[in-house]
């Protein structure tokens, strides 16, 4: 007999409807959800992981290790994180740590890369505007990345000044009104940073990361149009775009369904989850009643 938890998780993969909007299990190639990784400087945080992903395993395909935390910690209680994840058939990323290692010379960073493939880690990312570096040298570490059997995940970020964001009481939840003046510059900045952005996918990059925190920190004020330029050029499985609260993530789901590739704090991956079942597109019943469902009932 199937316990509470598998018959969630047998709910969660039905009912998305047919088609297009199915998403699948994991390993998925879409649909995927990156959760950010709480501190795990001691381990009785490590402790509180391995609760986490009891709970809510099942529904997150990655873990990313943010603001390099990674570098603050044991090998040996890193390689115990990984190994946890991959338990749980999570894949593990580094989070934009690379630029700090850098620094230090060419050699560092391809040490840096086997190290971490020795440490359990399956994707590294760049953040291409902290590395401040010419696109053939961020090909070439994609490449690097790449021949040593790890997975590339290049990281972009869309900024554009504040005037270019149209007030909160001009537009309708979702919808886009074009601005009265617009800088053109910002404009060319996001065609620069897709054209990069698709030679990373030609030079073997597996995802391109897109933080959008100027698009995307409040669902009022979001540039539809930017976003739907960075997913028609690039495509929606190539991907991913941080969220920085519910709202924003209930603002994607709703625009493209539970296929878009999210990345998001462990604290809202449940939410997330419950908005993947919940085709608000079509007005259906969420699978799970409550976003906290599968942490508060007992054991």
């Amino acid at each position: 007999m199937r316990g509470w938890r598998e018959e969630l998780v047998a709910l969660s993969l039905q009912g998305h409807g047919d088609g297009d909007d199915d998403r699948p299990e994991k390993p998925r190639r879409y649909g995927v959800t990156e959760m950010r990784s709480p501190d795990y400087s001691f381990r009785p945080a490590h402790l509180a992981l391995q609760e986490i992903l009891e709970s809510i395993g099942p529904f997150v395909d990655g873990l990313k290790f943010s603001g390099g935390s990674h570098s603050l910690m044991g090998k040996e209680l890193i390689r115990e994180v990984t190994d946890l994840a991959h338990k749980h058939e999570m894949y593990v990323s580094t989070g934009d740590w690379a630029e700090h290692l850098l620094r230090r010379g060419p050699s560092s960073f391809k040490q840096y890369v086997e190290e971490c493939k020795e440490l359990g880690f399956d994707t590294i990312e760049l953040n291409a505007g902290s590395l401040k570096l010419p696109e053939e040298a961020i090909l070439r570490l994609v490449r690097l990345i790449k021949s040593s059997g790890l997975r590339a995940k290049p990281l972009f970020s869309v900024k554009f000044d504040s005037s270019d964001i149209p007030a909160s009481g001009d537009r309708a939840f979702g919808a886009y009104i074009a601005p009265v003046k617009q800088s053109s510059e910002r404009v060319e900045d996001v065609d620069l940073l897709i054209r990069r952005a698709e030679r990373c996918l030609e030079a073997g990059a597996d995802m391109i990361m897109i933080d959008a925190d100027d698009v995307c920190q409040h669902t009022d004020s979001l540039r539809a149009d930017i976003v739907a330029k960075i997913v028609g050029r690039l495509g929606l499985e190539k991907t991913m775009f941080e969220t920085s609260n519910a709202n924003t993530s209930e603002w994607f789901v709703k625009r493209y369904g539970p296929r878009v590739n999210l990345f998001a704090d462990h604290s809202e991956v449940m939410n997330l989850e419950r908005l993947r079942g919940f085709d608000t597109r079509r007005g259906s019943r969420p699978l799970l009643t409550s976003p906290f469902f599968l942490v508060r009932r007992p054991f």
